[in-house]
């Protein structure tokens, strides 16, 4: 049975997990190669994007890893130029890379708002930047940025760096879809919502104040997921099976939208 990805190059920023489990990125490119892509997974822990890259050789799958620094322009040419380089095109660009730290608009300091903005708004410009030039060259591609819910609602945790950052994504992605339409290139966002990964994860121990020994994972799940209307939280499957829709051809006539991929908490948050 043909995938629905079958014979594409991809891309997959942040495609390691920075802790145990799933993390968006490395559902995503595990998903992707499952759907018959040839997957480049990038990521700036060399050990993180291995175990990825395993278990996509595990299943048959076909991948090749970059190590780098998406906000470094330099490593970033040579990102892309390693996935023309091993595939001879590059037909999908999934950015998925981000940071985050805890803090309200007096307690943020100017260097984490630096930080936080420069990474978070770089991490998707670059790799846009240099992989246009090959989709304008190939006629067609699809990029996929993941911002946030956070980025238009606040959830009520202190992240105003952050928030401000993904908020920034979908008015960059919206430019992007809209320079490139009649080039055959589309753009879209994936705004997920209450999503268990090891981000969300850390997330909680920052805002917490406790160890991740003291923190009840389960409770805190269920308090969250009976705020979300379909009475669960999100898995980093639910958003690696919106970002295959957006980099298939199923997709075909949709660019410069926003995908809420939250169990519907945007119509009560």
């Amino acid at each position: 049975m043909a995938g629905r990805l079958d014979g594409k190059a991809v891309l997959v920023t942040g495609a390691g997990s920075m802790g145990p489990g799933w993390g968006n990125g490395k559902a995503a490119a595990v998903l992707f190669a499952r759907e018959g892509a040839k997957v480049l997974a990038a990521d700036l822990n060399r050990d993180a994007v291995e175990q990825t890259a395993e278990i996509i050789r595990g299943e048959g799958g076909r991948v090749e890893i970059f190590v780098g620094n998406v906000t470094d322009e330099q490593s970033v040419r040579a990102m892309i130029a390693a996935c023309v380089d091993a595939f001879g095109s590059l037909d999908v660009l999934h950015n998925n890379v981000g940071i985050l730290k805890a803090g309200s608009p007096e307690s943020t300091t100017v260097e984490d708002w630096d930080r936080i903005l420069d990474i978070n708004t770089k991490a998707f410009f670059l790799p846009c930047k240099h992989a246009l030039p090959q989709m304008l060259k190939q006629g067609s591609g699809s990029i996929i940025n993941i911002s946030s819910i956070s980025g238009f609602r606040n959830l009520g945790a202190p992240y105003i760096a952050y928030n401000t950052s993904k908020g920034a994504v979908v008015s960059f992605t919206r430019n992007l879809a809209a320079t490139y339409a009649d080039k055959g290139i589309r753009a879209n966002s994936i705004l997920p919502g209450i999503i268990d990964t090891p981000m969300a994860r850390d997330a909680t121990i920052q805002t917490s104040g406790k160890t991740e020994a003291e923190i009840d994972f389960d409770a805190l799940a269920k308090a969250r997921a009976a705020r979300v209307p379909m009475r669960r939280t999100g898995t980093a499957w639910d958003i690696a099976r919106t970002a295959l829709f957006l980099a298939s051809d199923d997709s075909a006539y949709i660019t410069g939208s926003e995908i809420y991929v939250d169990g519907g908490l945007n119509c009560v948050a």
